[in-house]
């Protein structure tokens, strides 16, 4: 009899026959069997294959390998093998001199003629002068293996936040660095640095390196090694130096140009001082109380007898250098370095100053400074920083014209050219009459004209030409303070700064500047529009007559030659300036076209005046370096630096005045006022030239 089948669960068959139906243990064991037979099959069948990531981790297993135990190991050898042996330090290291002549070939100054070194042992070194050495220089000497990684890395942060530049190098480093390396700064000569001394390390024990250092490191002038130093700076043995001169020749080796009391006055090598004292204070070395008497004594320095030409020039060429190579090449390059300075117009300049220096000291004035360049090559013909730069009393070695000054009204040039280039002209009326300028929640401002008096409407050309202040503050108004900053800045006024809220006052001389910066200024006016940055160096040699640097002149067009002639034309309108200064006045140099223009601060603190041809530029300066004021007596464009002015230009034109004929084809004469007036094409009839005659008196 058939029975009916029924659906069991089962991985093999879909239906049995009851009678088959076999117990469910055994079942699920033939069950199993069955499967791991089945996936043995399967396996069989598969061909394996190593996977991608299976390769990538052998390959860099193996460029790993290859890196750490066969490439860096080679470029380790091969970057020592061309280092220099510090078994050799006990060598003598000669520098070479670097020399600076003038555009002839004349020797103006060498820096380190000679190495002025005595050798000098370990025990005859104060210990005073070893203690504030290491304080100041590298405090854990004793502790570390050549080279400090804190220091590397404090040093590396603090360059990177842009402040003062720090080098992280031990006594070590400073000592290999001072005999073996250049002073280009990379990497790869750091990393050369810390090598060698760690390298030096392992051959000297820590007080041989410390009296190498002595006797190898630059203290400044002539001076090589702490006994010359000694001797140079004080005229004794180092043996007999104490606390006070100790402190102050310890601090000299980061930058002897800097800190020497015979090239910065006693402004940078006090507070220097006062470091390497407090720096002892911390290591406890010295109590407070020894660092405080320390700091307070007198100093008597020995004076440098060295012969020395256009102090003022060489010094800034000096700075020059260091900036395009570094401190340690300018030192002991040897390079030869012809610049654009000419002799014998420096001493005529030097010669000019002093003397009317000396005629003026009725008036209270102690000082002068005087700068001639030529604006079509950025030549520095001659430079003239201070009355006398040996005069200590009076911090003669101060170059005022790379000081900071307040220009008064010579500054009226930016203003005025900016404004001739904003559809401003010469026969633009502008009203001279009292002003008083408010502004919320601050003081109110009223400017004055020189004499007190007031104008009415008067021609821009001789609001200008008179140098009337109410016209230009006015001027101002209308063209926006920022934008007169900016222009200077283009015009060449580098210390003006776009984010410093100044205010109207910048037109009459509240910005300070330097004379060099103006100078470039009224350069690129005296250019034709033109402006070319002052370069002093012509060419540079280095030690082995392999020319390394040649002068290339760039002009950068800044100002319309249309407005450059104009603003010239008006300067040299002796005419247009004698209701202020006279027919007869310093200003004026008959038989020649000379564009000039004066400038007197508050107080009569600073007095300039300052002209140019086209081929010539001459600034001069009077004042107190103290800043204290001159004489109320005292006229701008009569007296002070108008007369040293006149007397350097006269002599000049003798032999470099070139007549500029020059129109540019931009410029219309057209009459007005009942003469004739330049105007830019475009901008002659936005004036009505048939106004009466405008005659103005106080």
């Amino acid at each position: 009899t058939k029975i009916k089948t029924l659906k069991i669960p089962n991985p093999f068959m879909n239906f049995i026959s009851i009678e088959n139906l076999k117990p469910k243990k055994q079942l699920k064991e033939e069950v199993t069997i069955r499967a791991e037979k089945k996936k043995k099959r399967a396996v069989k069948n598969v061909v394996l294959k190593p996977s991608i990531f299976y390769k990538l981790k052998f390959f860099l297993l193996g460029l790993i390998f290859s890196l750490v135990f066969i490439f860096l190991p080679l470029l380790f050898l091969i970057f020592i093998s061309d280092l220099p042996n510090p078994n050799n330090l006990s060598i003598n290291y000669l520098p070479k001199t670097t020399k600076i002549y003038d555009r002839q070939g004349s020797l103006l100054y060498e820096f380190y003629v000679n190495q002025n070194r005595t050798i000098v042992k370990l025990e005859d070194i104060p210990i005073s002068l070893r203690q504030a050495t290491i304080a100041i220089e590298d405090k854990d000497f004793y502790n570390h293996p050549g080279f400090d990684l804190r220091g590397i890395t404090r040093a590396f942060i603090s360059n990177l936040k842009e402040k003062e530049i720090q080098g992280g190098s031990t006594i070590t480093q400073q000592l290999i660095r001072a005999a073996f390396l250049t002073p280009e700064k990379s990497l790869i000569r750091k990393g050369r640095e810390v090598i060698l001394a760690f390298w030096a390390e392992r051959i000297y024990p820590k007080n041989k390196i410390l009296e190498l250092y002595f006797n190898y490191v630059p203290y400044g002038g002539t001076a090589w090694g702490i006994e010359s130093a000694s001797e140079v700076y004080f005229g004794k043995d180092v043996r007999d130096l104490n606390l006070a001169e100790s402190a102050f020749l310890a601090g000299l080796p980061r930058a002897p140009s800097v800190y020497s009391p015979h090239i910065n006055g006693d402004q940078a090598w006090k507070k220097r001082q006062l470091e390497v004292l407090q720096a002892m204070v911390k290591s406890t070395y010295i109590t407070q109380e020894q660092a405080d008497a320390a700091y307070k004594e007198e100093l008597n320095f020995e004076n440098p007898n060295i012969p020395i030409k256009a102090p003022h020039f060489v010094m800034y060429i000096k700075k020059l250098l260091i900036d395009m190579f570094g401190l340690s090449e300018v030192e002991r390059g040897g390079l030869q370095v012809i610049t654009s300075l000419d002799l014998p117009t420096q001493e005529l300049v030097e010669e000019i100053v002093a003397e009317e220096i000396d005629n003026s000291l009725a008036l209270n004035i102690t000082n002068g400074a005087a700068l001639v360049t030529n604006p079509q090559n950025g030549d520095i013909l001659a430079m003239v920083g201070s009355k006398d730069y040996f005069d200590k009393k009076n911090d003669g070695n101060v170059n005022v014209t790379t000081s900071l000054r307040q220009p008064g009204s010579t500054i009226k040039i930016v203003t005025y050219s900016l404004a001739l280039s904003s559809n401003f002209t010469e026969a633009t009326i502008l009203n001279d009459s009292p002003l008083t300028i408010t502004s919320p929640g601050g003081p109110s401002y009223s400017p004055v004209n020189y004499d007190g008096t007031y104008r009415g409407n008067i021609p821009l050309r001789l609001a200008f030409a008179n140098s009337l202040n109410i016209p230009a503050v006015k001027v101002t108004q209308k063209l926006g303070v920022d934008n007169i900053v900016k222009f200077g800045k283009e015009l060449g006024i580098s210390s003006w700064s776009t984010s410093f809220p100044y205010g109207l006052s910048i037109t009459l001389g509240g910005g300070e500047v330097t004379m060099v910066d103006l100078a470039t200024a009224y350069g690129t006016i005296a250019n034709q529009g033109k402006k070319v940055n002052p370069n002093p160096i012509l060419e540079i040699k280095d030690s082995y007559g392999k020319n390394i640097y040649k002068k290339s002149v760039s002009a950068k067009p800044i100002v319309d030659e249309g407005v450059a002639f104009i603003v010239s034309d008006i300067l040299a309108d002796n005419q247009a300036r004698s209701l202020a200064f006279g027919l007869n006045s310093p200003l004026n140099i008959p038989g020649y076209k000379v564009s000039v223009k004066t400038g007197t601060t508050d107080n009569k603190r600073d007095n300039w005046t300052i002209g140019y041809t086209n081929n010539l530029v001459v600034a001069t300066w009077v004042g107190n370096n103290d800043n204290s004021p001159m004489s109320p007596y005292l006229t701008s464009g009569i007296t002070g630096a108008a007369p040293m002015w006149n007397k350097i230009m006269t002599n000049l034109l003798t032999e470099n005045y070139i007549e500029n004929s020059f129109i540019p084809g931009n410029i219309i004469k057209k009459p007005c006022y009942g003469r004739e007036y330049n105007f830019i094409k475009g901008t002659e009839k936005s004036v009505n030239c048939n106004l009466p005659n405008i005659t103005p008196t106080p």
